[in-house]
C-alpha cells in the first residue's frame, strides 16, 4: 500500500547574488599590468580580499570582470589585508597560480611597502629581527613578538621625516600574518591609523601601502615590475615628510 503523499514544496530560490563592491569600470581602472599569465591590481583600502565570517563584501566578489576573455575569472597569488592598499598578484588560470605559488613561498620575489608610522625607528635603516607569534582567542586572533614564534625579517629605511612621524621604505623577508604592522609597533614607531597595534583614528585609515612588486616570472625576460601610486588617504601625511608626486605630463 502507498504510503501517504508528501507535501509538495516549491523548488528553493537561490539567493539574489549582491552587487559586487566595485563596478566593473572601477575594478578594471585599477588594473597595473596584464598579461597572458598574471594581473596586478591596486587594491583599494577598506576591502578585504576574500570572504571572511562576516560575510562583508570582498574584492574576489569583482573578480568576473577581470576575465578579459579567459573561461574563468583570475585568483589571488598572495593576500593583503583588509585595512592595507595598493599592489596585489592574481593568476589568470591554474598553471600561472602554480608558478605564482613557488615564486611567493621560495621567497623569489621582492615586495615594497610604504607606511607613514608615529615617532620613528631606532636608525635610518636597518633590520627588524623579531620572531612573531599568532594568538587565537575568544574575541579573534592577534599576532605578537615572542620567541615562541617563527622567524620574522623586515628590512626598513627612511625615506622622509616631519614632526611626529616618519615615512618608511619596508621590504619583507618572510611573509608573517601583519608582519610590518607589529615590526613597527614593537620598535616603538606603530603605523598611523593602525587600530589593532597602534591608535586608531576616526575617519582615517590604515597608513600602509603595498607600494611595489617584482617577479621574476621567466627565465629569459626581464622580471616584471609594478608599482601603485600612493592611495589618497596617506598622501597628506607623505607630502609633510617631503614626498613629492610626479608631475602629471604635458599634453
Amino acid at each position: 500500500m502507498a504510503g501517504p503523499l508528501k507535501p509538495h514544496l516549491p523548488p528553493r530560490r537561490a539567493a539574489p547574488r549582491r552587487a559586487p563592491p566595485l563596478t566593473a569600470e572601477q575594478i578594471q581602472a585599477r588594473v597595473l599590468h596584464r598579461d597572458g599569465l598574471i594581473l596586478v591590481i591596486d587594491k583599494p583600502a577598506g576591502l578585504a580580499v576574500h570572504a571572511g565570517p562576516s560575510g562583508a563584501p570582498n574584492l574576489e566578489e569583482c573578480f568576473d570582470d577581470l576575465r578579459y576573455g579567459l573561461p574563468r575569472p583570475p585568483a589571488l597569488a598572495h593576500r593583503l589585508d583588509a585595512d592595507t592598499a595598493g599592489v596585489l598578484v592574481l593568476g589568470r588560470h591554474p598553471k600561472a597560480l602554480a608558478k605564482l605559488g613557488r615564486l611567493f613561498s621560495g621567497r623569489d620575489t621582492e615586495k615594497t611597502y610604504w607606511a607613514v608610522v608615529e615617532g620613528a625607528p631606532p636608525a635610518e635603516e636597518g633590520l627588524f629581527d623579531m620572531p612573531l607569534l599568532k594568538l587565537n582567542t575568544r574575541s579573534g586572533w592577534s599576532v605578537k613578538v615572542s620567541d615562541k614564534g617563527q622567524p620574522s625579517l623586515t628590512r626598513y629605511k627612511v625615506l622622509g621625516r616631519a614632526p611626529g612621524m616618519t615615512w618608511l621604505e619596508l621590504k619583507p623577508e618572510t611573509g608573517r600574518t601583519h608582519q610590518i604592522r607589529v615590526h613597527c609597533a614593537a620598535a616603538g614607531c606603530p603605523v598611523l591609523a593602525d587600530r589593532l597595534y597602534g591608535r586608531a583614528e576616526p575617519n582615517n585609515q590604515l597608513h600602509l601601502q603595498s607600494h611595489g612588486i617584482v617577479l621574476p616570472l621567466s627565465k629569459t625576460k626581464p622580471p616584471i615590475a609594478v608599482t601603485a601610486a600612493p592611495p589618497a588617504h596617506m598622501l597628506a601625511a607623505l607630502k609633510a615628510c617631503g614626498f613629492s608626486p610626479d608631475p602629471s605630463p604635458t599634453p
